[in-house]
């Protein structure tokens, strides 16, 4: 069973009506506002067409072609036309290649290993060689590119080796 609150309950009685705030005119205030907007619009467009100059208007209604305007081309200066005129002479030395180089990918105990290496960069697109080298240590089996021509030659296959994630390839001198 709910609790009633009958020490604080105020009587309903027939003077509660009475207490009640009283309705505000709200639609008459909006009407008067409205009525006065419009009238002030209506007086600053009456205000503004008698202030009016004649002929400024006139101007205004009918527009005039305006007058053309001349556009004067800058001439050019002396020095552009010397340097214009003028023949480039440049000497151009050849650069003597420093002899054929090969390009080492790897230098392996096994010849398996070399195999394998020699196999990725076959995938690669390149052709390689296996050199078997005798020395102190023993024998090792070198992967060999080249020779080339160029060192630029050289340097364009070992970036096609790097994008196919194959790195540490040294450019020697061929001898």
């Amino acid at each position: 069973m709910a609790q009633h609150d009958y020490i604080n309950k105020k009587p309903a009685g027939r003077n509660s009506k009475k207490n009640a705030p009283a309705k505000k005119p709200f639609p008459i205030l909006l009407a008067v506002i409205a009525i006065l907007l419009v009238g002030g619009f209506a007086y600053t467009l009456w205000f503004i067409k008698s202030n009016a100059d004649p002929k400024l208007v006139e101007k205004q209604a009918h527009p005039s072609a305006p007058a053309k305007v001349e556009v004067v081309i800058p001439r050019t200066p002396e020095f552009i036309k010397e340097i214009r005129n003028h023949e480039i002479q440049v000497e151009v030395k050849e650069l003597e290649q420093k002899g054929p180089y090969v390009m080492q990918c790897g230098s392996f105990r096994t010849h398996a290993q070399a195999e394998s290496l020699k196999a990725k960069i076959a995938f690669a697109g390149l052709i390689s060689e296996i050199k078997q080298a005798e020395g102190s240590n023993g024998t090792w089996y070198k992967v060999r590119l080249g020779p080339y021509k160029t060192k630029r030659q050289a340097e364009s296959d070992k970036n096609k080796l790097k994008r196919v994630k194959i790195v540490g390839c040294g450019i020697w001198g061929w001898t």
